[in-house]
């Protein structure tokens, strides 16, 4: 057992670091005010029935009423696919299946947005680790991303072993996760599941409508349902309250688990004290160091991620093409972690150093490829483009690192670089001369940074002057200490 899980825990926010070997590898954050709804289960009650949208609002207890459009009935849908197996249409209008006043089980499948309110549907989907319990339907599904027609066949196989025939168990989708997954695992899985959908049901029976019947788990208890296994060594909480709530789901859900989890003990603060502060913080800088002393850089964009790998002050190699490779292998491995902690997804891009060699790209591209075998996230490499750039995938999965922490920068709007005050001093000139035929002023202020006003006074004292004989009109000079170097004003005075 090699891993260890911390989790740090405050009112504001929950993180979650997990370590390998001592070396932090992921990092999860979740805010109190950005939890989100979806996943929850609510006994709603039918506000408006909308025969001519084919639509619902429905009150759950939330600040506006919910929406449930007909296609996320569940009898619609089996209408539908009942009509569509006799080859006629069996689609059932909505004011026929719900009316006001009406109380009904729902789950939220979209977060309210703007004005509007959630999303709803009466379809239950309940996510475990490997599967997806689907307690209204009857069938075994299998992700289309394990593409493997004998592990398809293998975990099919072994799901239904674990399920009665003669017991009502509802259907269970086979996620990408459980690719390789033990029947023991599956089986733990199952009775997890069936387990929470039992006791909504308990639930249900004396709830109120607009009761919450389910709640999402909180990420500290995603993180023994997602991530703790045989080989996690300690569950580490700092938080006294949350101890007992993950030895409690431990208890119910995996009691090999609970004695795993232990409450911090120390003064000094766990993320410091495991070096994961530090972690975050490097994981927002663009460049990467690596030992050897090459680096890399990371570019994020909206559409895709490009790395790009430097030798940087590495000389370490017998010659230059064995630097190059040397340096390529240790970014390798340091790319596949990276990936992780910053969670990025979307395309990436990857421009290691030219190599010359095939059997150098060959082992630098098996060296990746090992690399990322551990990670939780679905990941598709191509390999080595015509151009030398690797070019891959990895799903999104939720929001990166970056994006949960940071902000485009109020100065460059996220550029990542900002004017000269050269060049704004010349903008500002060009500026002053459409005013100056625009309008009849007295005189003309500019207010500006002081990087700016100092090279007006100094190297552009000159130009100033001769712009002020041009429009004939005097043009003073006002610094503001709180403007940006790109932020000006022209005064008419």
């Amino acid at each position: 057992m090699t891993e260890e899980i911390l989790i740090n825990v405050t009112p504001q926010e929950s993180r979650v670091a997990v370590l390998d070997h001592g070396v932090i590898e992921e990092l999860h954050i979740e805010r109190a005010n950005h939890r989100g709804l979806v996943g929850n289960i609510y006994l709603g009650r039918v506000a408006r029935v909308l025969p001519g949208m084919q639509s619902a609002f429905i009150e759950v207890g939330l600040d506006r009423a919910a929406f449930l459009h007909v296609a996320d009935i569940w009898e619609y849908k089996n209408s539908v696919h009942a009509g569509e197996a006799v080859g006629k249409s069996g689609a059932r209008p909505i004011e026929t299946l719900l009316h006001e006043g009406q109380s009904l089980m729902v789950q939220v499948i979209k977060d309210p947005i703007g004005t509007k309110g959630a999303r709803l549907s009466t379809q239950i989907s309940l996510a475990g680790r490997l599967l997806v319990h689907l307690p209204q339907d009857s069938h075994i599904g299998i992700s289309q991303r394990i593409e493997d027609e004998a592990e398809r066949t293998l975990l099919k196989d072994s799901l239904t072993k674990l399920l009665p025939p003669d017991v009502p168990h509802g259907g269970f989708i086979i996620r990408t996760l459980a690719e390789k997954a033990s029947e023991r695992e599956l089986a733990r899985d199952v009775e997890y599941l069936t387990k929470l959908w039992s006791e909504i049901q308990a639930r249900s029976s004396t709830a109120k409508p607009g009761s919450l019947l389910h709640q999402d788990l909180s990420l500290a208890e995603r993180v023994l349902r997602d991530f703790a296994n045989e080989d996690t060594q300690r569950v580490i909480v700092d938080s006294e309250s949350v101890q007992h709530a993950l030895l409690d789901f431990a208890a119910r859900y995996s009691p090999t688990l609970a004695e795993r989890v232990q409450l911090h003990q120390g003064t000094r603060p766990l993320f410091d004290m495991y070096g994961a502060e530090q972690e975050i913080e490097r994981a927002l800088h663009r460049r990467v160091d690596l030992k050897s002393g090459g680096y890399l850089i990371f570019d994020q964009t909206e559409a895709l991620t490009t790395i790009d790998v430097n030798t940087g002050g590495f000389v370490g190699g017998r010659s230059f093409d064995d630097t190059i490779f040397k340096t390529n292998l240790e970014a390798a491995q340091s790319i596949a972690r990276q990936l992780r902690l910053r969670n990025l997804g979307g395309i990436i891009i990857i421009d290691f150093i030219d190599m010359d060699l095939a059997e150098h790209r060959d082992a630098v591209l098996d060296a990746l490829k090992t690399a990322i075998s551990s990670d939780r996230t679905r990941l598709t490499i191509n390999g080595f483009t015509q151009l030398g750039l690797v070019e891959m995938t990895r799903k999104r999965t939720r929001e990166s690192l970056a994006h949960v922490l940071c902000e485009p920068c109020p100065t460059c709007q996220g550029r990542g670089e900002i004017k000269t005050a050269q060049t704004m001093c010349y903008e500002i000139l060009r500026e002053i001369v459409r005013e100056a035929k625009q309008f009849n002023p007295r005189e003309m202020r500019i207010l500006a940074a002081p990087s700016v006003t100092d090279l007006f006074l100094e190297e552009e004292s000159a130009t100033l002057a001769q712009i002020s004989q041009d429009i004939q009109r005097p043009v003073s000079l006002q610094p503001e200490p709180g403007y940006s170097q790109e932020q000006y004003d022209i005064v008419l005075l």
